[in-house]
This record gives C-alpha cells, structure tokens and sequence, in this order.
C-alpha cells in the first residue's frame, strides 16, 4: 500500500466529510436543493461506490453520473460494425475485453466469436501490432475505443504500423472526446448541474485548459480529480468552497499526475494521426459535433472504415437502444441505475440490456458490484 495508505486514511477522510457537511450546511440554508455534483469519469462512479462515499457525504451533496464510460457511450450500430468487419474473410478482430459483452443489435462481439468469428481480447493496441506480424496473411483490425486516454496509444500503433510497413494493420477508429458531450449537457435546458469533478486520466492527456469553457461560459466550477477516496472527498469539498464563495474556476487536485497543459508527446502523436469528425453519435446523448475523431488521409491505409467500407465513412446507420433500456437516461444524470425499471431484472451482468451493466466503469455494474444485487433482490 505504499504511496496509496495516505489517500485513504480514514482520519482524514473523516475531516474532510466534516468539512463538506460545514460548506454543504452553509450552502444549503440558501438553497432547498442538494447540490449536485457530476462525476465525469466513470473511474470515479466505481471509486465513489467502493468507498460508499455517496452514502458518507452530507445528504447536501448528490452525486450524479455522467457519460464518462466510453464503452458505455458507443451505439449499438458500431458494435454491428464491429461483428461486420470480424466477419469478413482472413480478418483477426482484436479488442479490449470491456466491449467484448456489450450487446449489439442482436448479438454482442463475445457471441460472435462464439460463432466462428476470429475476436481476440488484447490489452493494447501493441498486441494487434504483434498479430499483424505474425500473421501477414491476415487482415489484424483494432477496435480503437475510449477517450483522450486510449487515443495515444493507438495513434502510435499507426504510426508504428506506418514505418513498418504493415499493411494487414488496421484501426477501426471510434476514438471520443470529453469536453464536447459536457458543452452538450451544460446546453440542455433540463440538466441541473451545480459542479463537476473532472476525469483524472483523460486530464493527464490534455491537461485542464480545455475545460476552461465550463467555468467561463457556464459558470460551474470544475476540479479535476484523482482516484482514490480522499482526492474525491478533497475534490468536492472544493467544488463546494467554490460555490459557496461565488467562484467558478477550474481547479486541479490531481496536480501529482496531471500537468497543466498535458502530455506534449500524447498531444503530438493524437494531432499527427486524427482529425476531427463532423459529428459523432453518442448512445443517449446523440449527435454530438466535433466529438468523435477520424484517421487522418495520410493514415488511411491502416483505417479500416476506408478499408472495409463500413462505419461512418459509408453512412450513419443508428440503431434504437433495446425498448425500456434506460441507459441514455441514466449516463446524462437522469436517472439513477435503480431506478431503471430492469435493473437487476431485465439487466443484469450475466444477461445484460445495455453497455453500463457490463463495462468495467459503468454505472450499472457500479450500483451491481457494490450493493445494487441486493436491491434489486429485495
């Protein structure tokens, strides 16, 4: 426990409760509303309820969860494309194992392995690299998924790929961005937001500058946060000492991994391998513009929507979630899992209606892991 014990130390984490109930208490004596925070990052959902800070915290304070899973996020109709490319003749289909269970629109990339096709859990991009070589026969495909954290690793996948010379490599690119769902929450008419805490890994990417807009034009504070207990009790309590002197900044408690304008190398190689999409479909959220990111032309030998003639660089093919799946409502703050009227019932991690009941950082399979079995039991 070196270097970890003294984020979770219970004497201060004691204090720090103490402190939110005095800042919750002075905020609420102007206020008959709780003040909700947003926890972007789906880490932080999973980490709030392994420690039950949600039930620590001062009843003043509510968290509410944000679409900061991008297994969750991704529709139903790029999962399809995914099985589409595993499919195909002479291809190797490689993934992280979070998007090997998320359902498609009628079978999920485990079950379509399960049936013949060639889909190989991988742990990074460097693994289909591996594959690529050993099998330059095959078509080796990887799924490119996940926000500012993943998307270096695979930018520099291609462009290992691109020296080499590795033309049965490919990226099926579905690569997501953070601040542009948030502008897109902060827009909605119906979203009662009073702060964030801001993703920790994604930050030590991009830094804090591009949060900016949230606090400048929005007037929320945001404060970016680590992951164990008392950097998130530390990370509200200076949400709410913002508030309750009128600020709204963007703030850092992460400050030992995140710097303040991100990894330059990170940056660079995301700059030489992307470009921007137009727009990109969000599960609950829709179409977002600017959200999602492409490879660049330069690349587009080891892109394999060019390659194979699917994704975004055909058409848009949107697919409806499941009927009564309420898992747009419950990653845009809506809802809470238990409220959904098939959790535990219609949704569970064994039989799963939608993507939060089995992504690792999920907001169903949070509430699941960490009590929601026995609610929904009783």
């Amino acid at each position: 426990m070196k270097f970890a014990s003294e984020f979770r130390d219970p004497k201060a984490a004691r204090a720090l409760l103490a402190a939110i109930a005095r800042r919750a208490e002075q905020i609420g004596t102007s206020r008959e509303k709780p003040v909700h925070i947003m926890e972007i990052c789906g880490g932080h959902t999973h980490s709030i309820f392994r420690y039950g800070l949600d039930k620590l915290v001062h009843e003043g304070v509510e968290f509410i969860h944000g679409p900061g899973c991008p297994v969750c996020v991704l529709p139903r109709a790029r999962i399809d494309e995914c099985i589409e490319i595993a499919r195909r003749p002479g291809v190797i289909f490689t993934t992280f194992g979070d998007a090997m269970r998320v359902p498609g629109r009628s079978q999920s990339l485990l079950q379509a392995r399960a049936a013949g096709a060639d889909i190989r859990m991988v742990y990074s991009p460097l693994d289909a690299l591996a594959l690529a070589r050993k099998y330059p026969e095959r078509d080796v495909v990887f799924f490119g998924l996940g926000f500012e954290t993943t998307t270096p690793s695979t930018a520099l996948a291609i462009q290992q790929a691109a020296r080499e010379g590795l033309g049965n490599f490919s990226v099926f690119c579905n690569h997501i961005t953070v601040p542009e769902p948030i502008h897109a929450l902060l827009k909605d008419p119906h979203m009662v937001l009073d702060g964030f805490i801001g993703p920790g890994h994604v930050s030590m990417v991009i830094g804090v500058h591009p949060y900016d807009f949230i606090a400048r034009d929005f007037q929320k504070p945001l404060v970016v946060a680590g992951f164990e207990p008392t950097d998130l009790l530390q990370s509200v309590l200076m949400v709410l000492d913002q508030i309750a002197e009128g600020r709204a900044e963007v703030e850092n408690q992460y400050a030992r991994v995140v710097p303040e304008e991100g990894n330059p190398v990170s940056l660079a190689a995301i700059a030489d391998v992307y470009e921007r999409r137009p727009s990109f479909e969000w599960r609950g959220l829709g179409e977002i513009d600017a959200s999602g990111l492409r490879i660049r032309p330069k690349y587009a030998a080891f892109d394999a929507e060019e390659k194979f003639g699917i994704g975004y660089a055909v058409a848009r093919n949107p697919a409806p979630e499941p009927e009564g799946c309420a898992c747009g409502a419950v990653m845009t703050g809506r809802l809470k899992p238990t409220a959904c009227p098939h959790f535990g019932k219609g949704c569970t991690p064994d039989m799963p209606l939608g993507a939060l009941m089995v992504s690792s950082e999920g907001a169903c399979a949070a509430y699941w892991q960490y009590g929601g079995a026995r609610v929904a039991a009783e």
